[in-house]
């Protein structure tokens, strides 16, 4: 079977078969699968939201003819044979960041709007799992022989530290290459170091500060935060961005409405929780204490590129290093902010821990890890990374390149791996549609059906590779 002809069928397979795809992504999208760790159990280590993920995934793929396996609840996985003893691997996850505020459309289903899909997951992972699980049906479909087995891996974890992946490294051998549909378009060869942090301020006293929350996750530029304060409202200047109520009398509550953007691209986003730092450090609503935690936070959210705190560097694969405060509370008499930190390879986790210690040690506040990821990369010019640039090449009629992100995805993972769309940020989208991690998440049909076709013609070609 030539190429041509591949994407011709391709073409016919999603015309015929898209309203098939959308429920497949509706029936997981109305699973609110976020991570739950209060909840786990024996077979749901993240939580019943990610448990009946899986279960729903599994029984789509079980329906298309693939045999399952699940993995005790942290990973589970669809297999189409091969006869060489390699395996071709596709990776998406099921699990989702919590929906947070500020949607206008009801987050755990899908809206279908102006030719795109609003809802939780309908662009990460969801909806992308579901056009590339429909893909590996599809190749199935052309009745070819199959040199390598392809096995479809659904994580549970994705989002909240990838704890499924050595579960199940630990028991199975890994794909001989894997790409996964959780990045950007053409395809993506290197991904920068992860690094989070939680930075607790030392004990506040009888502060000013009352209430103090903002963010849903680490890994997202907080669209929204709020804080309570003891003041007099009527007293407090207006701010851009700011709203200054009442909270009862001698309190006023500051609402700061800021912009979602994911980890990896923090230059897209307003940091919310920085809105209302700024603001109350430019007020004086603040003890001593206080004003030294929030002094501190000011050079950790105020520049994205690390320069507040000492960390700014770049490489030649990646770039510069970016860094966030994604979450910010007020527990126990203390302040709580979360950091994520996307870092290349002329920077070190132990130099990068140094340059926020010595900010934190003299204020009395705690530095803590909570994770870390290496730089990733696969040299470009690889057979299989060609391959993939191929087929999105072909598809589209264009001639991109391949590149590198910031943002951490299941192939930094594996031995070998690529992450391969379906992102295609330079598509105009609706002014209402929202991004991932935030609220109003948005994909759009042609997108997803783009790449499908892609995802097709890259499952026929990496099948003609000599892999292993």
């Amino acid at each position: 079977m030539e190429r041509n002809d591949v994407m011709t069928a391709a073409e016919k397979y999603v015309e015929e078969n898209w309203p098939a795809m959308l429920e497949d992504i509706t029936t997981l999208v109305r699973i609110p699968s976020f991570e739950d760790l209060g909840a786990a159990a024996p077979g749901a280590p993240f939580g019943p939201g990610p448990r009946a993920a899986l279960d729903a995934v599994l029984g789509i793929a079980a329906g298309m003819g693939f045999a399952t396996g699940d993995v005790d609840g942290y990973m589970g996985f669809a297999d189409l044979g091969g006869t060489a003893g390699t395996q071709i691997g596709i990776i998406g996850h099921m699990d989702v960041v919590p929906a947070g505020p500020g949607w206008s459309f009801e987050p755990y289903d899908v809206t279908v709007k102006d030719g795109c899909l609003v809802g939780r997951g309908v662009l990460d992972d969801k909806g992308p799992s579901v056009v590339a699980l429909h893909a590996m049906r599809f190749l199935a479909g052309l009745g070819l022989p199959l040199r390598h087995m392809v096995r479809f891996l659904f994580g549970a974890n994705e989002e909240s530290g990838m704890g499924d992946v050595p579960y199940y490294r630990a028991r199975y051998a890994d794909p001989t290459f894997l790409f996964t549909p959780d990045a950007e378009f053409p395809v993506c060869y290197g991904e920068k170091g992860g690094f989070d942090a939680r930075i607790t301020s030392a004990p506040l006293g009888d502060g000013v500060i009352v209430e103090f929350e903002g963010g849903a996750a680490t890994n997202a530029v907080p669209g929204q935060a709020h804080a309570v304060v003891r003041a007099d409202a009527a007293s407090l200047p207006a701010a851009e961005r700011l709203t200054v109520t009442s909270a009862g009398p001698g309190l006023a509550r500051i609402e700061a409405a800021g912009k979602s953007a994911h980890a990896a691209m923090p230059e897209t986003g307003v940091n919310a929780i920085a809105l209302i730092v700024d603001y109350l450090l430019e007020n004086a609503l603040c003890n001593e204490a206080e004003r030294a935690f929030l002094a501190f936070d000011q050079r950790l959210l105020g520049a994205t590129d690390g320069s507040g705190v000492g960390i700014a560097t770049s490489d030649d694969y990646f770039g510069p290093l970016t860094v966030i405060g994604g979450t910010i509370a007020l527990s126990d008499g203390r302040l709580v902010q979360t950091m994520d930190s996307r870092f290349p390879t002329s920077i070190t986790p132990e130099e990068i821990t140094a340059a926020l210690t010595a900010l934190t040690d003299p204020i009395g506040a705690t530095f803590e890890r909570t994770l870390l990821m290496e730089p990733f990369l696969v040299e470009p010019d690889t057979p299989e990374i060609q391959a993939l640039l191929a087929a999105y090449n072909d598809v589209t009629g264009e001639s991109r390149e391949a590149f590198t992100i910031g943002g951490g995805t299941y192939a930094r993972e594996f031995t070998r791996g690529a992450s391969f769309g379906p992102e295609m940020p330079w598509l105009e989208m609706p002014a209402w549609a929202g991004g991932i991690h935030g609220p109003d998440e948005t994909v759009s049909v042609a997108q997803l059906q783009t790449a499908f076709k892609i995802y097709a013609l890259a499952l026929f070609d990496l099948q003609q590779l000599d892999l292993g």
